[in-house]
Formats: C-alpha cells, sequence, structure tokens
C-alpha cells in the first residue's frame, strides 16, 4: 500500500544533505564488527550491543510485575481500533469538535475558518496531560494540550482528490487550513473510568497559524533575516505550523515543534543571501499548501524572509490562557520532530530534538541557568540562553555533542555565520560542518524518567543505498527503523545531560525477525505479533516501560500502525508485544500516560488516508461511522477495565 501522491510527511527530500559524514548504517557495521572480532560470535556481539551493558545511573531492580500485563493482540488493517482484551477505548475529542459550550457544531465539507479556530483541530500530534492544579499530580482533572499538524484535503471537502488540490482550494478553504493547524488546550476531567471535555472551562484555547500571534525570543529575534513588511522588528510572527510532536517543561509549560515548513512556500524568488538556506531546507518555491495564493506572507517574491520564521520551538503556558507563545530561537532552526526535555544533576535542563528528515541530526540544547522549582517566574526565559549541540556517533560506543557555537570551528563569517543567530536560522548547515552524524529520519528523542537513558527513534530511511548493507543493518533501503539508547554519565548517581561525550548502543533494530530480508535484532525472541515496523513516538510510564507507537506500518508491511510495549532493563528488555492498534490508513502519534498510568492517550491522525480513499468514498468512517461523515482525526482515552494501571 502507498500513500496517496499529496503525501505531507514523505515531500521532504526535494534536496540532499551534502555531508559525507558516515551514516548510521556504516557504524552499526563498524561497531557490530568490531564486538564480534572481540567475542567471537555475532550472537556474543549483539549480547554486547542489545544486552543492557549501557550504565543505568540510580537503577534499582525492579520485580516482574513491572512486566506488561496484557494479552498482545493480533494484526489487523481494517476501519476501527484494536486494544488487548480488559481494556476500553474512548473517543475523547474529534477534529471539528467545539471546544467551548457556544461553539459551532462540525458541519463536515463546509467549515468556515471562523468555525474551525473554535473547533478542535485536524491531524492531531503529539499530547501532554497537564494536572490541575499546576504543579499537582492530579490524574483525573487536567489541561489536555495537542498538536494538529497537517491537513488532508481530499478527506476534507467533497469531490477533492490529490490531482485536484491545486484547482479546488480556494482562499477560504486556505484559511481554514490555517486555522486547523497549530495547538489546542482543553481541560478535562474523569468521572470513574469516562473523561470528558469540560466545556465551559476558561482554559480552552485554540493556537492557530491563522490567527495567534507569536513573540520571537533568543539570538534571531530582531535579526535582519527574520523582518518582513508587516513585522519590519522581526519581533512577532503570526502564527505556527506543522505541529508535530513536542515536550512539557519542568516550570508547567508545553514546548510545540514546527516540523516541514518548507511545504507552505511558493513563488520564484532569487534571492541570493538565502538561496544556500532554502536549498538546504527543501524550501523549492513548489510548496504542496496554496496559501501563497492568497497570503503574501507565503509567497517568496513578497516575503523571502517569512520562511525564516518558522522551523523552531514554540513555548506555550496553557495554564495561563491569556499568555502569548513564545519562538525561542536558541534552540535552532530545523525540522524539529519533538522537544522533549530532562533536568540534569546540576539542575540545568537539556531539550532533545530530532530533525525528521532522511540522512539529518540529533539536537540538543542544555540552558546556562538552572531550574528553580520555588521561583517560578525565573525560569521564564531559560530556554533563552544556552548551548546548542548537534550529536556524532562513533563505533567504539561513544557519542559526543558537538556544541554549534558561533565563532568556534568553521562556524564564522568565513563560512556564511555572521551571529549566533546566523548559526540558530542555519541549524542544519552548522551541523554539516561540524561533521555531526547523518541519521535514519531521527523522531522521537525521549528521556526515560527513571533512568536517565535517552532513546532516540529513527522510523526508517528508504534512501538507503545497495552499497550501504552491512550486518547489523542490511535494509537498503531501511524500511523498519530502529532505536538507539544513549546513556550519559552521571554525577553522584544522577544522569548528566549536560555531558558532552555519553555511551550508546541500539535498543531495538524494527522488522520481523524471521524474515531474512528485514535483518531485524531484538533482544531475544518476540512473537509473530510482537515485531514492530517504523517506530515513531515513544513514551514512559510510571514504571519506566517504553511504550511505541509506529507510523507506516500500511504501507511497508501491511498492516495498521499499532502501539507496542517493552520492558527497558531486565531479560526482557527490548522484547516489544503489541497492545493496540488503529484504522486503517492511520498513524499514532503522542502517546501521553496521567501521572497515575491508568490513563493512556493516543492522537490517531489522518485515519482513511490512503489510495483512492476520499472524503466523498473514504476507506473508513471512524470514529462516527455515519453516512456523510468523513473519518475524523481524534484523541483517545484507554484504560482498563477494573480501574488499574495501563499494563499492570
Amino acid at each position: 500500500m502507498t500513500r496517496p501522491i499529496l503525501d505531507l510527511d514523505d515531500r521532504d527530500d526535494g534536496h540532499v544533505n551534502p555531508s559525507r559524514e558516515p551514516t548510521i548504517a556504516d557504524l552499526i557495521e563498524a561497531r557490530m564488527n568490531r564486538r564480534t572480532v572481540l567475542k567471537g560470535v555475532v550472537a556474543a556481539g549483539m549480547c554486547g550491543l542489545f544486552g543492557g551493558t549501557l550504565p543505568t545511573p540510580g537503577a534499582t531492580t525492579r520485580s516482574a510485575r513491572s512486566v506488561p500485563g496484557f494479552t498482545e493482540i493480533g494484526r489487523s488493517l481494517d476501519e476501527t481500533t484494536h486494544v488487548a482484551p480488559g481494556y476500553d477505548v474512548q473517543v475523547l475529542i474529534r477534529w471539528g469538535d467545539p471546544i467551548h459550550t457556544s461553539g459551532p457544531p462540525f458541519r463536515p465539507g463546509q467549515q468556515t475558518a471562523a468555525e474551525q479556530e473554535v473547533q478542535f483541530g485536524m491531524d492531531n500530534d503529539f499530547i501532554a496531560f497537564m494536572p490541575l492544579p499546576h504543579a499537582s499530580r492530579t490524574s483525573d482533572r487536567g489541561l489536555l494540550c495537542v498538536n494538529h499538524e497537517r491537513n488532508t484535503a481530499h478527506l476534507s471537502w467533497p469531490k477533492m482528490s490529490p490531482g485536484n488540490y491545486a484547482s479546488r482550494m480556494t482562499r477560504e478553504r486556505c484559511e481554514v487550513e490555517m486555522a486547523s493547524q497549530g495547538h489546542t488546550v482543553i481541560e478535562i476531567a474523569r468521572a470513574g473510568n469516562a473523561w470528558h471535555l469540560v466545556a465551559d472551562s476558561r482554559y480552552n484555547r485554540r493556537i492557530t497559524c491563522r490567527s495567534t500571534a507569536i513573540r520571537i525570543s533568543g539570538p534571531a529575534a530582531g535579526h535582519e533575516r527574520l523582518k518582513t513588511r508587516v513585522d519590519p522588528a522581526g519581533m512577532r510572527v503570526m502564527g505556527t505550523l506543522n505541529n508535530c510532536a513536542g515536550g512539557v517543561t519542568p516550570w508547567g509549560t508545553v514546548l510545540t515543534a514546527e516540523e516541514n515548513f518548507h511545504l507552505y512556500f511558493i513563488g520564484k524568488s532569487k534571492q541570493e543571501r538565502e538561496a544556500a538556506a532554502w536549498k538546504r531546507y527543501g524550501i523549492d518555491g513548489r510548496g504542496i499548501y496554496l496559501w501563497g495564493r492568497y497570503f503574501e506572507r507565503f509567497n517568496l517574491d513578497r516575503e523571502p524572509n517569512e520562511p525564516n520564521r518558522f522551523g523552531w520551538i514554540v513555548e506555550i503556558d496553557p495554564y495561563d490562557p491569556q499568555s502569548t507563545p513564545v519562538k525561542r530561537t536558541a534552540l535552532g532552526r530545523c525540522k524539529h520532530e519533538c522537544a522533549t526535555t530532562a533536568v540534569s544533576h546540576d539542575g540545568r535542563v537539556a531539550v532533545y530534538s530530532g530533525d525528521d528528515e532522511r540522512m539529518e541530526y540529533v539536537y540538543k540544547f542544555v540552558t546556562r541557568g538552572q531550574y528553580d522549582p520555588s521561583r517560578p517566574a525565573a525560569n521564564r526565559e531559560l530556554l533563552d540562553e544556552g548551548t546548542l549541540y548537534v550529536a556524532k556517533f562513533e563505533e567504539n560506543g561513544k557519542m559526543r555533542w558537538l556544541p554549534l557555537v558561533f565563532g568556534e570551528g568553521p562556524l564564522t563569517a568565513a563560512n556564511g555565520f555572521r551571529s549566533q543567530a546566523d548559526v540558530a536560522i542555519e541549524a542544519r548547515r552548522a551541523a554539516d560542518l561540524l561533521g555531526a552524524t547523518p541519521m535514519d529520519r531521527p523522531e522521537d528523542v525521549e528521556a526515560n524518567p527513571l533512568t536517565g537513558h535517552i532513546y532516540v527513534v529513527m522510523t526508517y530511511n528508504d534512501g538507503r543505498k545497495a552499497d550501504q548493507l552491512n550486518v547489523a543493518n542490511p535494509r537498503a533501503p531501511n524500511y523498519c527503523g530502529h532505536i538507539i539508547e544513549i546513556a550519559p554519565p552521571t554525577v553522584d548517581g544522577k544522569p548528566d545531560h549536560t555531558a558532552t561525550e555519553c555511551t550508546w548502543g541500539f535498543f531495538l533494530l524494527g522488522g520481523d525477525p524471521v524474515n531474512p530480508k528485514h535483518h531485524a535484532r531484538y533482544r531475544a525472541s518476540v512473537t509473530p505479533n510482537g515485531w514492530l515496523c517504523r517506530p515513531d513516538n515513544v513514551a514512559f510510564d510510571p514504571k519506566g516501560r517504553i511504550w511505541i507507537a509506529t507510523d507506516g506500518q500500511d504501507d511497508s508491511v501491511g498492516f495498521a500502525d499499532s502501539v507496542y510495549a517493552a520492558e527497558t532493563s531486565g531479560e526482557r528488555r527490548g522484547i516489544t508485544r503489541c497492545f493496540f492498534s488503529a484504522p486503517r490508513g492511520a498513524e499514532i502519534c503522542g502517546p501521553a500516560f496521567t501521572p497515575d498510568g491508568t490513563t493512556l492517550f493516543l492522537a490517531i491522525q489522518h485515519p482513511g488516508d490512503e489510495k483512492g480513499s476520499t472524503f466523498d468514498q473514504p476507506s473508513t468512517r471512524w470514529p462516527d461511522f455515519k453516512d456523510g461523515m468523513p473519518p475524523r482525526p481524534s484523541v483517545i482515552a484507554i484504560t482498563k477495565a477494573d480501574g488499574g494501571e495501563i499494563g499492570s
């Protein structure tokens, strides 16, 4: 099965990363061969790579009760969801649902931009559950913060198809698209085992590309390359877009990542100053979205600096509905998949992010200041000062974080960098010059809260060439993806997320271990239903177990995207088991637990997005299953029927 022609996820490779550094495949081969020589057999080498040899800071041996306790489900590819026996699935909120009591109802195929501004957005992605009250551990009332990444036009309007999108897009429809992306904050509450929207909550809010003013902060704020006719100061931008994954700060704000911003700009401008940067980010004037027809800021001929105002991490305070979101430019500009945080041993905060494209990089930002839980106001600007790093992996099991600092190494005027603002705006090119390691579509990057280990998810890389075949990951192309585990050093038993040298290994190499073409690797045997392909987003439950959501299993191996659970230590480390599967055409995003682990929230994105599936004749009408109603991206809440912890 293939994605439709209008594929907003996979149109990211109109350019090529010029780096000649070894690919991650080369490093896997080199490291595996070295271990094999030392150990004498491949199996012994696999034990060294996958057998939990990485140091675990402050770890204690967990009991057998921490093994995920559910009956594994089988494979599926049909119109609805499936979950392990003894669990319930509730559709909490759907695209088009009003977020206020007085909000307009969803009118499929007839939405206006004004309506969409006060309705739940489309193609939900990242989810954060923020307890109420602020800084509590409450698990039955909180704010649900949800990203909206993209639009699926052929499932939004009648008689629309990927082939006629350009001819059928009007100004009003473009505005609906602009209003549907961004972010939603809603208050939710649980009664018994069921969740509901608190529709009259003062917290309920939409943040959109169409109408939300966002402040720019950090080194690029006010820079000439961010100035436009509408914003001659370069300090304020209208909206955020293509909001993929994200993160939560220790001080209670949400970070939302702007990913494939190159899709939004049309025009033929040949501006020399930005030509190299445009090429490196894939901005070619042939954007898929047609907003530039009607809105000058998305037309390169009219506003050549506007692309520089996207591709950032945006900080949102969900607890203050009157607050202005902020684009934190110190964290660098790329096609950010996520922005997840970890507090280091000394109180400084690290923000991890993957640049979600084939052969791109993994980044880390470390704050200069320390997080102070006793002084909330002092934490507000922590993300404006610090050091941005990019990852370089080495075959000896070490990896280094290379600083992206103006004036150091090649990041000088001789290479076109005149300030830290230039480094932040062109983070990719800066990383090229430092020799960072090109990766296989790095997506989510998450820290296990119990161990401090960092899990870096590579979804897949179908651009890998046949001459890159190797023992550990001999896939050309690599359709199955893998997960890398990084262990930072410790100080007094606490992980040092500020460290510039760490240890790394493989958590798993995705695919079917009995299929010789996949060359998959797990710690031990997985069941026929337990192996996974194309991991994307991950989350950790209160016991430190990893839950992995996939994106694209239908394309690669012919069954629905699913959620898998696995232990992160012990004998069953990395042995994945299938817990949930999505409707056909959907990917699963944003896994998030309540603090007590009794609810797992999931974003079901673009259900029915398959070849030939349209608004008029979709391949599924999930979740409403009503004539005339298209498939609707939705957030679901999974609970255990007896009210216990997920996986207990």
